[in-house]
């Protein structure tokens, strides 16, 4: 979620291994051609199958999380430091109002510029940032493996600046800085979901291993949206962020709101954008599968 922090009201944008069978080493070696008796037992070779961790971060998607964790650590800071922190890199709406000739914000123009992507560095409390990176695993990992670094960094930052420009044309005048790493979260949800039902993708009901099912080819905007279960999941993610919005569900009801738009700005974004940023080649219209069974005959 991403918030607002400071002295003023703050706005948060939240936006396993088998048994391997027993060896038949000795089924399969010659007969001894010694006379018969009685024979020792021998004890049966059982080879331990390899095992996968129950959960393996690519290392783009490690990297944007241990960033976020160093840069929360300013919360150490001493509190008049602490809220300039925020003032210089939080997003400020105020800063581009420029009839207030007398306001005087940190950061000065540059701010102006950075603070379309620092904002979503930033994190109100240990909540706020947890918040954002457990929804972060399941969809940031696999289009962190389908990006790669370059990519996934360039793509999280877009999606940022997307939400920090809905949060400005919804709140022009707001003074309240907006911080979290909500939008770039929710573009990475929606840029998951054009792939994510795919057969073999992970969340499909035949999923491969996470490399392979982070790279299969990724269904059309038009097909993806003629699929239940994305449409499914796109209503209840618009259905919860407006609950969180207009009810002002935030981490901390007395300081923090949530800045919902800003979650569909980069919602939108990550939906719209992710055939520039997708590396993985596409299949034609008529032979993707968004589901695990074949439905192309179908549409």
């Amino acid at each position: 979620m991403c918030t607002c922090a400071g002295t003023v009201k703050a706005t948060i944008s939240k936006p396993v291994a088998p048994i391997a069978p027993e060896s038949e080493a000795a089924l399969d070696s010659p007969q001894d051609s010694s006379p018969q008796g009685p024979q020792p037992d021998l004890p049966a070779v059982v080879e331990e199958a390899p095992r996968e961790p129950i959960l393996t971060l690519p290392a783009a998607l490690t990297a944007y999380i241990l960033l976020l964790a160093v840069i929360h650590l300013r919360v150490l800071l001493p509190p008049e430091l602490e809220n300039w922190t925020i003032d210089v890199f939080g997003f400020i709406p105020k800063r581009y109002d420029s009839s207030l000739l007398n306001l005087e914000i940190p950061g000065g123009a540059g701010a102006k510029v950075w603070t379309f992507v620092t904002y979503s560095l930033l994190h109100a409390n240990l909540t706020h940032l947890g918040f954002n990176v457990l929804w972060l695993l399941p969809f940031g990992s696999a289009l962190a493996r389908r990006f790669g670094t370059v990519r996934f960094f360039i793509f999280m930052a877009v999606t940022a600046a997307a939400g920090a420009l809905a949060h400005l044309i919804t709140h022009e005048h707001a003074v309240a800085p907006m911080i979290g790493a909500s939008a770039s979260v929710s573009g990475a949800m929606a840029a998951a979901i054009r792939f994510a039902f795919v057969r073999g993708s992970f969340l499909s009901f035949s999923r491969s291993d996470a490399d392979t099912a982070a790279k299969v080819p990724a269904l059309p905007l038009s097909r993806a949206l003629r699929d239940g279960r994305v449409v499914g999941f796109l209503s209840v993610w618009f259905g919860v962020n407006i609950i969180f919005g207009v009810g002002a569900i935030g981490v901390d009801s007395e300081t923090t709101s949530v800045a919902w738009q800003a979650h569909i700005g980069g919602f939108f974004a990550g939906l719209l954008l992710f055939a520039l940023f997708d590396p993985v080649p596409r299949v034609r219209s008529d032979a993707a599968d968004a589901s695990s069974q074949d439905i192309s005959n179908r549409i």
